[in-house]
């Protein structure tokens, strides 16, 4: 998961891309709304396609997280 980072002092600690301010939930987001990773790689050139896949790992494994804490 060394693409995704969680810093206080970025976004406020908001999990982020590595090196930027674009956060998981700001992809989850696109995602969701019908951009395609690569729509979402143009429009922050900064982003690549591995980026994209960890954002859903990320997502994945908190989720898993989350129901297995209940």
């Amino acid at each position: 998961m060394d693409h995704v980072t969680i810093d206080p002092a970025v976004r406020s600690g908001k999990p982020c891309i590595r090196g930027t301010r674009i956060t998981v939930y700001d992809v989850l987001e696109y995602l969701a709304g019908g951009m395609t990773g690569e729509e979402i790689i143009q429009e922050f050139p900064e982003l690549t396609s591995d980026d994209i896949q960890a954002v859903l790992q990320f997502a994945a494994a908190r989720e898993r997280r989350l129901a297995t804490s209940h």
